[in-house]
């Protein structure tokens, strides 16, 4: 690992415990590293690309790393899949030993993967500790994922506001969505991801009375459920959505 790697990561610690200390969803005091792979499948090679995929984590798994989370799209942004793969950190991602064991593991399907992809983008990011996110997707199979690019110098107000839309979201009785925070790769600065049992509990909140909602909303530090939105838009340049279910 390069000396400015290590700087930068210490720099992303320090500023992960100013801002990321409220809330199991959203990050422990030790923020945890991950590599985020968002791929879109060549025509026609999704089925065979998860099943290469499904192999690789077997294999990784068995070789001693953690397994990956994945979802698959919906409706939304293009990508096909969304791969979480555990690094932990840096120096425990990359030692020599585990480097090799990985490859070994996996080089059976490296070349077959790329050839059935047509777009990928990789993202290493700072988010929740990893068994209160395996424990989520246990018992989830409905996902909706927000990524953000933020405005110039807005960063720290974007995830400001990610928070209280987190508070808003607990005081509806809705769950809360896990923040993740890049570190280097793709643009997006934050992306997060809500995890719900099905369609219908990400539906819920529909139902949430107009008082509750009006009282929820001027809890977390908005003006009201409608102004979440506006508010949201004075910190970004871009925004994706996408909805995604469990990889069967």
């Amino acid at each position: 690992m390069t000396k400015i790697t290590l700087v930068r990561l210490a720099f992303a610690v320090a500023l992960l415990g100013t801002w990321l200390g409220c809330g199991t969803a959203q990050a422990t005091d030790t923020p945890y590293l991950y590599k985020v792979t968002l791929v879109q499948a060549a025509p026609g090679k999704l089925p065979e690309l998860i099943d290469l995929y499904k192999a690789r984590a077997a294999a990784i798994s068995a070789a001693g790393d953690e397994a990956p989370l994945w979802m698959r799209h919906s409706q939304g942004d293009h990508w096909d899949l969304m791969i979480l793969s555990p690094m932990s950190s840096y120096a425990d991602f990359y030692k020599p030993e585990r480097i090799s064991k990985r490859q070994q593991a996996e080089k059976p399907m490296t070349a077959k993967i790329a050839e059935n992809i047509a777009w990928q983008e990789d993202l290493f990011c700072f988010g929740p500790a990893l068994a209160d996110l395996r424990k989520a997707f246990g018992g989830g199979a409905f996902f909706h994922v927000e990524m953000f690019v933020a405005l110039p110098g807005k960063f720290a107000e974007l995830y400001k506001e990610r928070e209280m839309e987190n508070a808003y979201a607990k005081a509806i009785k809705e769950p809360e969505n896990f923040i993740f925070v890049r570190d280097q790769g793709a643009a997006w600065d934050i992306f997060t991801i809500g995890v719900f049992r099905d369609l219908k509990h990400y539906a819920e909140s529909a139902d949430v009375t107009p008082k509750d909602a009006e009282a929820a909303a001027k809890a977390a530090g908005f003006e009201a459920p409608s102004q979440i939105g506006p508010y949201l838009r004075r910190f970004i340049r871009e925004h994706h959505d996408t909805l995604a279910v469990a990889v069967k």
